[in-house]
């Protein structure tokens, strides 16, 4: 563990070693639509676009925690209302489905519409039909943002989904490889903790920012 830590300086940092590893050529002439699972990673699919003309934009998903431990992720829900979940700790657990459909439910009122009010005015996620996608995120402990997107983005029929991410463990990757036509990362991480180790600075973006890239994501 000791050996990653702090490996990458920033999320710009990360961007710019990603660009060595994804075709950023092909991204360019393939028009591939770049899109954020999260919001803190929005900067770093803005710094991956650099000065290409490829769109991005967030996908919005929103944790359900277990009914007796607020810190223990057992499902993700995204925009579109596709819901993944953790079917081990649920079956550990013994928590019921209609709790996790319930809260998936809650939070998707409750929450990612409002995000979707707040930065896209209200606007669906755009239909990726048909079109070559990357999921982006700073890292992944549980793989559920990927799962969650991927569930989300192959219901709509794309061309290619393709993941990019800096550092990884090593079982979400072995999860996400049979759902993602490639996934470009930096790091393959074995005893993974948790994402900001990984960095020397992993500041929280704010709203206002947030609101920038997304409202300048189709202009340069």
């Amino acid at each position: 563990m000791k050996k990653y830590k702090n490996i990458l300086k920033n999320r710009e940092d990360a961007a710019e070693q990603l660009k060595g590893v994804i075709p950023m050529q092909r991204l360019k002439d393939e028009d591939w639509k770049i899109i954020s699972v999260s919001k803190c990673a929005l900067e770093i699919a803005n710094s991956i676009r650099t000065k290409y003309k490829n769109s991005i934009d967030i996908l919005f998903s929103e944790a359900v925690m277990a009914p007796n431990n607020s810190e223990c992720e057992i499902a993700r829900v995204s925009e579109s209302e596709e819901i993944v979940i953790n079917e081990k700790l649920v079956s550990a657990f013994n928590i019921q489905y209609d709790y996790i459909y319930g809260e998936a439910h809650r939070k998707h009122e409750e929450k990612i519409l409002s995000y979707i009010y707040q930065y896209r005015k209200g606007l669906p996620f755009q239909s990726m039909y048909n079109e070559i996608v990357l999921l982006v995120d700073e890292g992944s402990e549980t793989g559920l943002k990927f799962m969650t997107a991927l569930k989300t983005i192959l219901a709509q029929k794309p061309k290619a989904v393709y993941i990019a991410v800096p550092v990884i463990p090593s079982d979400v990757l072995e999860l996400l490889e049979p759902f993602a036509d490639d996934i470009f990362y930096l790091y393959n991480i074995d005893d993974y903790v948790e994402t900001s180790l990984y960095y020397e600075e992993l500041e929280k973006i704010d709203e206002d920012r947030i609101e920038k890239l997304l409202g300048d994501k189709n202009e340069i």
